[in-house]
């Protein structure tokens, strides 16, 4: 582990944090009492840069919105008629099979 004063830590602070990417530890020090600790994220602490290394490695393929998804999700909702209520047309859709 790495121990560097404040001053150091202000002067090379870029790399101080190049050593904590790769995966060391940096103690920082207030004349001579430890008062930080900088460590690296791990990686399930960072859901979504896991995704993206998977993708990169090919391990995995997100899944896309296949075009029948689209024209539902882009589709107007239903109408009502006078009288009548939204739950009343979506319960009369679910019984047509749309």
């Amino acid at each position: 582990m790495k121990v560097a004063s404040i001053a150091e830590t202000k002067n090379h602070l870029s790399e101080l944090l190049d050593r904590v990417k790769r995966g060391h530890t940096v103690l920082i020090t207030e004349r001579g009492r430890p008062i930080a600790r900088l460590v690296p994220i791990e990686p399930s602490d960072d859901p979504q840069g896991r995704l993206e290394r998977l993708e990169r490695q090919g391990l995995i393929r997100r899944g896309r919105p296949s075009r029948a998804t689209r024209k539902l999700i882009l589709s107007p909702g239903p109408k009502t008629t006078d009288g009548s209520s939204i739950v009343d047309v979506v319960l009369e859709e679910r019984r047509e099979g749309r």
